[in-house]
């Protein structure tokens, strides 16, 4: 059984600034509708980039450590045992940071909504993906753009041929 205490790791994210250890602790201890992710991480790492999710509601728990959050009221340090909500659109836009000397251990849990989009205020992207998040992806939408590449409705569409 999945223990966040003593979590099974399934991955590792190496980007610079983004390095964290991830354990699918929903998946593990057999969820079908409820997410719930254990992240590890090293000093001066985030998580993600800065987002906000339109059909999941997310939900934060400190499990070690002092990590600190951008949520759209600016950053704050978080404390051990601390809960934070995250709900549906930009009022429920957020960032984790582990600006502390210590490695910090949040559980995130969330909804398992599909289709989900996130909006990322940040760099302007949006992304749109068929399945919820921490699900796989093979064979199905997931793709991001950036909304500065909008277009119109219409654009590049065309009536259809006479049938006769």
């Amino acid at each position: 059984m999945p223990n966040v205490f003593d979590p099974d790791f399934n991955s590792t994210e190496e980007k610079p600034g983004f390095t964290v250890r991830d354990s699918w602790i929903g998946m593990q201890a057999g969820c079908e509708r409820l997410g719930a992710s254990l992240y590890e991480l090293p000093p001066g790492e985030a998580m993600c980039p800065y987002h906000a999710h339109l059909a999941n509601e997310e939900m934060l728990l400190v499990i070690a450590g002092t990590p600190s959050l951008r949520t759209p009221e600016g950053w704050r340090e978080l404390v051990e045992g601390e809960v934070v909500a995250f709900p549906v659109g930009q009022r429920g836009a957020h960032q984790v940071q582990n600006r502390s000397g210590a490695p910090a251990r949040v559980l995130m849990v969330s909804e398992m909504i599909g289709p989900e989009v996130a909006l990322y205020p940040d760099s302007g992207k949006v992304l749109a993906r068929e399945r919820p998040p921490g699900r796989a992806a093979d064979g199905t939408l997931r793709k991001i753009f950036r909304a500065a590449d909008e277009v119109d409705y219409w654009e590049g569409e065309s009536a259809p041929a006479d049938a006769s």
